[in-house]
């Protein structure tokens, strides 16, 4: 059973997806909607769309028949409002992350998903990736015994650009949302859901987040600490230290290729499947196949959600987010 897909945005990540779909033989890239017609037909033409499935709204792409499930890729702004269009025109979604702007709009998505009958997932496309699937497998064999402290930082020093949409609070811009979601949600992978969170940020001049820690506590004594930021080039790395030693994520945390396992004194460095591995070109979807993949198996057996990366957890996420933000005094507009 093949999947046509279609995408909502033309952007750089909407990019990358078609690349991705392309390495699957089971997936099929029909569709695109853009804000405009010029949008659309460039990324038509360039990832072979046909001319009438290249729709200048995202209302024509909800309505196009040969669309089995849409990707939506849009800014996270429009997350809300973009899922909920294709649920409710009986479209499964794959909803980039982060998820959407708060846990009330992400809670909304959810529902609307089940009440529907429909698959739903955020495109946490970590969680899907070889290093991560091992993170799970080690934590579950107890490798490194109960865990005690998770750290894990992501961050870029970007150029303060009030027309780039990572500094553009409209479109809930910020290192929080944007970087910050990955470290978090490391955290909850390894940790669940922390019963106490404080928060320090500095906002910018256009009023988002640029630099954010984020300290967590847990009902089991664990600890995590996660930053991100838009102001300094962070080491991007993840540590998670257990009673019996730790595993280590190198430069990119949410994408390794390797991974060291510390244990009473033994140090082994994994060596995994290239995460961005793309058969000799780095450019070609990277590691998001992972995640279509897995999104296809869980419709063929008719699923509704993924139970890798299900939408409690990411409700969960939203609310921790949601949290920060109220310390840190960064406020979104919500529609």
């Amino acid at each position: 059973m093949s999947f046509r897909w279609g995408i909502a945005g033309t952007g750089v990540i909407a990019n990358s997806f078609a690349d991705a779909l392309g390495r699957l033989p089971d997936a099929h890239l029909v569709a695109v909607g853009s804000r405009s017609r010029k949008g659309a037909d460039a990324f038509g033409e360039k990832h072979g769309i046909a001319a009438r499935h290249r729709h200048a709204s995202y209302e024509d792409l909800a309505a196009d028949d040969t669309v089995d499930i849409v990707y939506v890729a849009s800014p996270h702004s429009h997350h809300h409002e973009h899922t909920l269009l294709f649920l409710n025109a009986g479209r499964p979604v794959l909803c980039e992350k982060a998820f959407s702007l708060d846990a009330e709009q992400a809670a909304e998505m959810v529902a609307v998903s089940r009440e529907r009958g429909l698959f739903l997932m955020e495109a946490m496309w970590s969680r899907f990736l070889p290093a991560y699937v091992k993170v799970r497998e080690l934590l579950a064999e107890d490798v490194i015994g109960e865990v005690q402290s998770l750290e894990a930082d992501f961050g870029f020093q970007f150029p303060a650009d009030p027309e780039h949409r990572l500094f553009d609070r409209a479109l809930g811009g910020g290192s929080l949302l944007d970087l910050g979601v990955y470290p978090l949600s490391l955290a909850s992978m390894v940790l669940g859901t922390p019963d106490r969170v404080t928060a320090y940020g500095t906002l910018g001049s256009t009023g988002v987040d640029e630099h954010v820690a984020v300290l967590s506590g847990y009902d089991s004594g664990a600890v995590a600490l996660a930053q991100s930021s838009m102001r300094a080039n962070l080491g991007c790395t993840a540590r998670i230290t257990g009673t019996e030693g730790h595993i280590e994520l190198p430069f990119l945390m949410h994408c390794p290729d390797e991974l060291t396992v510390q244990t009473r004194g033994t140090t082994e460095r994994l060596s995994l499947p290239a995460a961005r591995e793309g058969d000799g070109d780095d450019t070609a979807g990277g590691g998001l196949h992972r995640q279509i993949r897995h999104v296809q198996e869980r419709l063929r057996a008719g699923e509704l959600e993924s139970d890798i990366m299900p939408l409690d957890e990411t409700v969960a996420v939203m609310r921790t987010l949601d949290t920060v933000r109220d310390q840190i005094g960064l406020s979104y507009t919500t529609h």
